[in-house]
Parts: C-alpha cells; structure tokens; sequence
C-alpha cells in the first residue's frame, strides 16, 4: 500500500512529536519541522523510521513568511504531494494586558496565528497542484471558549485560527480538501515540579491528557473514517471547562447542596 504525506510542524518535541510517531505508525512519510530543537527534530525522525516511515527534519520559522515559503519547497522536493498538512507549532506566553509589550504580542501572533493561516493556504495551493484530496488540520486550544489568566494574546490567536478553519473549510470544500481544528486542553508536556501541575484535580476526569491521546485522535481526523467532517473543531480536554458556575464543586465551591426557593409560588390551573 502507497505511503501517505504529512508535513507536522514544531514536531521536535510535546503534541507535535507526538503526532508525527503517531502518524508514521499510521502509514504517513514524514517531514519534521523544527525552529531551534534540531536534536529533538532528529529524534523525532528516528523514531518515525523505525516505524518503517520515511522521515527528514526540516528547520524553519514558521512565523516567517520567506521561511514558510522554503519549507514547502523542501517538502516538495523530497516528497512531492501533500496528504495531510498539520499546523501544530505555537508560542505560548502570558502576560497581564496592561504590560504587553508589541514584541511580546508580534511573537505569539506570528506564530499561532499568521504561520496556521498561511501553512493552510500553502498546503492546500500543493494539494490543488497535484489534485490532492488532502487534510488540513490547525491545532488551536480550548483557550477559544475559556478565559484564562494572562490569555490575552495566546487565546485571541487561537481563536482567530478556529475561525479561520471554517472559512478555509468552505473555500476549499469544492477541491475535496478536508479542514479541521483540534483543539487540546490541558496536555501533561510539564516537568513534575511545574506548578501546572496542581490543576489536575480540578479537571473532571482528574488528569491530564498525554501528547500520544491528542496524536491519536488527530490520526482518526486524517482517516477516512473522518470523510465527511470539515469546518469543524474537535475540543478534547478532559471536560476541564465544563464547571464554569461558580458554586461547582469542581471549582472549589462551598455552596452546594444548594437549596433551591421559588420566589412565586406556581399559579394552579383552574378548574371549570
């Protein structure tokens, strides 16, 4: 059987790693996109191959449109076609709003926001190229439907992508090409002694989720299985934001059992 394509970015490391293993188990060829973590990226390609993947690792800021533009080209060059195209790389920083700087704001942005959009407007120029069916997926964050602290800039950038996955869905719907969003809640990439980690019972399954849980679910998005889902988001989060009144247990409410009063008695229906 014909191996697949798939181009993951930030795949050096945390969901990104993930996904592209979980995707060489899964029959994809491989190219691993890095910034910084070289050695990372190259780990990441020798576990794809003894997957009996093909892999390359391919450094480029994605946040930079030029360096954008030449990793398609490398991709091209040693794989031709694109299936699947993963917008994974992102930057996460919080700041309190009233002390964001420019840079800081640039930095997020240009990386959440700016590199999914046009890594989707190029994945999706090399399917229509080479008259591909292909799949787009944009990793966002259940950061778009919650408030978190010092979110301000991180959760507007997802959000904005999650948007635009539905407005892509619609534009290349008549080229077959499939776009979806992922959006992961709390994914245990931290250090044990990360104070992240006290969040975890607060969660209603109680845990967070592990990288190789999102990559899975990103490959059964991929599948066929998948063929008539587009323009859509798929939040996995363990139900981390489903305690949102503030008298939840889950949210360290006191107040329950509450004891519910009517304030009108209810009217009878009268009797002929």
């Amino acid at each position: 059987m014909q191996r697949k394509t798939a181009l993951v970015t930030g795949a050096s490391h945390g969901i990104g790693k993930a996904i592209a293993l979980a995707l060489a188990k899964a029959g994809y060829d491989i190219a691993v996109n890095y910034c910084n973590n070289r050695a990372g990226a190259e780990d990441t390609c020798a576990q794809a191959r003894q997957a009996g993947a093909r892999a390359i690792a391919l450094q480029a800021d994605v946040g930079n449109y030029q360096a954008l533009t030449g990793l398609f080209q490398a991709f091209e060059a040693e794989y031709g076609a694109m299936d699947l195209m993963v917008n994974n790389a992102g930057v996460s920083e919080f700041h309190p709003l009233l002390e964001v700087t420019e840079q800081e704001w640039e930095r997020v942005t240009r990386t959440d926001w700016k590199a999914a959009y046009f890594g989707t407007q190029m994945a999706a120029r090399n399917m229509v190229a080479h008259q591909k069916k292909g799949v787009i997926v944009n990793i966002t964050s259940n950061h778009i439907d919650g408030c978190f602290p010092d979110a301000n800039i991180y959760a507007p950038s997802k959000a904005a992508v999650d948007t635009f996955c539905r407005n892509a869905a619609m534009e290349l719907a008549p080229h077959g090409i499939r776009v979806v969003s992922l959006a992961p809640g709390y994914t245990n990439v931290w250090a044990d002694d990360n104070p992240i980690q006290q969040v975890r019972d607060r969660i209603p399954l109680g845990r967070f989720a592990t990288p190789e849980e999102i990559a899975q679910i990103l490959v059964f998005i991929a599948s066929d299985h998948c063929a008539y889902m587009t323009g859509t988001r798929v939040t996995v989060d363990g139900g981390a934001l489903l305690p949102v009144v503030p008298e939840n247990t889950f949210n360290g409410g006191s107040l329950l059992p509450l004891t519910i009063h009517e304030t009108e008695a209810p009217h009878e229906t009268d009797k002929n």
